[in-house]
């Protein structure tokens, strides 16, 4: 009897949790019913005719957005070219079609439109979190539909939906169809989408000629086109090849020796040569995607209470703004910009010959590196963007907008004196500038005790900033920035620091342009765009620019900050006095880092604000580097040459 009820106990085990593992999916499935069942009706009926609506043809993206000038003339369509490079089947290499199941859905074959397994999970998900998806489990059928037809959201609407549509794919299509689609529509990042357009767009050449390495390199991409990113990421993209090579691996797609040659291939991005402007082109499409986002209702933030919370918000922000840039991709917009294409040549041109001294390359893109911003005052638009030195291969960063660096004393205006003269100091209150232990030190160590705060910001004496700041508090200063969106302001950098620009993550140029045309605008802020007007396919104008004004500063205060800036130009101890302008009227402020890793000049007429930064990407030492010279160089030569015919102007006074 003992042996006999030890050999029924683990069946009847086995059976107790069966039965309660049914009895939990029947309560789920009982649960999701009441709740869900009215939407999850329409979003059937939804899927049903989105798909009856779509041909094979869907899937070659042919519908392309166009980009304008300020004078309505195409600077260029952004995905034009793509059904060239559309690969049937046959075409797309093994690898590439082996890399993508393994890593994606290594079931893909096997199963239907879903992994029933991976979607009761996420439902159970869903519910717990009260409609939030917090997890994946899509196929590649399910993500298909998601990059064709739907928008990157993470809502229960959205799955439901999602799932719907790709049961009703996997009943119109082949496998081999489905995948074929997918492996020419997901996105790898900087505008491109498709393996062919990926492999010629990172390596220049056919996905054919691609080595195993270099094809799971680009697999890696899609997941998350923004951190894998292989220009601005390569080292993550790079752990994301070797995590698909050993999945590949273990899926017995590749061998042993197949395996340790690509892990310890180097990969060498070898970019196509390219005849547009791409920092015309990823600006406006970084702007357009931003609006699209406003459009659907996703909330911007740059305060964070914590870096769990700043961490996920930009999970959010990567799905939804990469879904924004997928429906740019396929939906056929024409996009109207600010941008003047004669000033845009004028500003590549300064910022080329600025730095022509400086030869050095790396894989044919130059070490030493500048970017500069140029904004209509009177509208705040972007009429003139520049993210580096042309080079012998393109370079896909644009660090006008995408790179974040120490400002140095360019920030004081910003900051520190503007707010300090809506506080009650004035251009003739005294500070005694002296060094304080523990705090900067003055260039060259040279202190000039009772000084007025006009002639101290003239000099860019660190002491009377450093001072003047901590009597403000850095809440007080750094709360003038935040209100002008500058978007990396960390709880770290509320420290007295932060007066002389020494920050945790620091600033990009378009937002110091943006901060010093407010200045000029006396203290009315315009969200830096250079997007006029977007319309869609149907014709219809779903975006129109406003140029809506914001006080940042009071009037006085601005117009006094401007005033004293003018100094900086104009008088032989400024700063920025070698580099002022001829006949135009101006206001600079230039901005040094600590062992002249960065260099800024901002500056500002009546009529235009520049704002130019030079350094490496990787900061280092530079020797002679100031923002009165190469920086400022580059700032002159621009601002002279587009003042040429207008008429000297004075700021406005309040």
């Amino acid at each position: 009897m003992a042996k006999k009820y030890k050999n029924k106990r683990p069946h009847k085990v086995r059976k107790q949790i069966l039965l309660g593992f049914f009895s939990v999916i029947l309560v789920v499935i009982v649960f999701f019913c009441v709740k869900y069942l009215p939407i999850t009706i329409s979003l059937y009926k939804d899927a049903t005719k989105k798909v009856n609506s779509i041909s094979y043809n869907t899937f070659h993206g042919n519908q392309t957005t166009y980009l304008y000038d300020s004078n309505n003339n195409i600077i260029n369509n952004l995905y034009g070219s793509r059904n060239s490079l559309y690969l049937t089947y046959s075409n797309i290499p093994q690898a590439v079609k082996n890399a993508f199941v393994s890593i994606e859905d290594k079931d893909f074959f096997k199963h239907g439109a879903l992994s029933i397994k991976a979607n009761l999970r996420v439902l159970y998900s869903i519910i717990k979190n009260n409609g939030k998806i917090t997890q994946g489990g899509s196929t590649i059928t399910q993500q298909l539909a998601r990059n064709v037809f739907l928008n990157f959201d993470k809502t229960y609407k959205r799955k439901i939906e999602e799932i719907f549509i790709a049961i009703k794919l996997d009943q119109k299509y082949t496998k081999e169809q489905i995948l074929e689609f997918y492996i020419n529509n997901i996105n790898f990042a900087n505008n491109t989408y498709g393996i062919e357009a990926a492999s010629r767009r990172y390596f220049n050449k056919s996905c054919n000629k691609l080595d195993l390495s270099e094809i799971c390199f680009l697999a890696a991409i899609p997941n998350d086109p923004t951190y894998y990113d292989p220009i601005k990421n390569a080292n993550a993209t790079l752990k994301r090849r070797d995590l698909i090579l050993s999945s590949m691996k273990q899926n017995n797609y590749i061998t042993n020796d197949q395996y340790n040659n690509a892990i310890n291939y180097k990969i060498v991005l070898n970019p196509e040569k390219y005849t547009g402007n791409v920092w015309v082109e990823s600006y406006a499409l970084d702007n357009a995607a931003k609006v699209l986002m406003k459009l659907k209702g996703f909330q911007f933030k740059n305060t964070f209470d914590t870096e769990q919370d700043r961490t996920n918000y930009y999970n959010d922000y990567s799905n939804v703004y990469n879904g924004c840039i997928n429906d740019i991709r396929k939906d056929g917009y024409k996009i109207y910009t600010s941008i003047d294409m004669n000033k845009q040549q004028l500003l590549q041109s300064s910022v080329d010959n600025g730095l022509l001294d400086f030869t050095d390359q790396n894989n044919g893109i130059y070490a030493l590196q500048g970017s500069a911003v140029s904004i209509d005052n009177n509208t705040g638009c972007v009429i003139a963007i520049v993210g580096g030195r042309t080079s012998p291969q393109k370079d896909y960063l644009n660090r006008a907008f995408q790179s974040f660096r120490q400002p140095g004393s360019s920030f004081k205006p910003l900051a520190v004196y503007t707010p300090a003269f809506q506080k009650g100091y004035t251009d003739t209150t005294i500070i005694n500038d002296h060094y304080i232990e523990g705090g900067p030190h003055n260039d060259g160590d040279v202190y000039m005790g009772d000084i007025d705060i006009r002639k101290a910001v003239q000099m860019s004496l660190n002491s009377v900033a450093y001072q003047v700041f901590n009597d403000i508090t850095p809440d007080y200063g750094l709360s003038f920035v935040k209100s002008m969106d500058f978007s990396k302001i960390a709880k770290s950098d509320y420290i007295p620091a932060a007066a002389l620009g020494g920050l945790t993550y620091g600033v990009t140029s378009t937002e110091m342009a943006s901060g010093y045309s407010t200045l000029a605008r006396n203290g009315e802020f315009i969200d830096p765009t250079c997007i006029r007007s977007i319309i869609d396919s149907q014709g219809k104008t779903i975006y129109e620019n406003k140029m809506e004004k914001r006080r940042i500063y009071t009037a006085d205060a601005s117009y006094l900050m401007t005033d004293i800036l003018k100094g900086t130009l104009e008088n032989t101890w400024g700063t920025a006095y070698n580099v002022r302008l001829d006949g135009i009227t101006s206001a600079a402020k230039t901005g040094t880092t600590n062992e002249q890793k960065d260099g800024w000049l901002c500056g500002y007429s009546a009529y235009y604000t520049t704002v130019v930064w030079v350094g490496y990407d990787m900061p280092k030492h530079v020797d002679n580097l100031y923002g009165g010279t190469y920086p400022g160089t580059i700032w002159h030569n621009y601002m002279q040459q587009v003042h040429t015919g207008l008429q000297d102007k004075d700021f406005n006074t309040p």
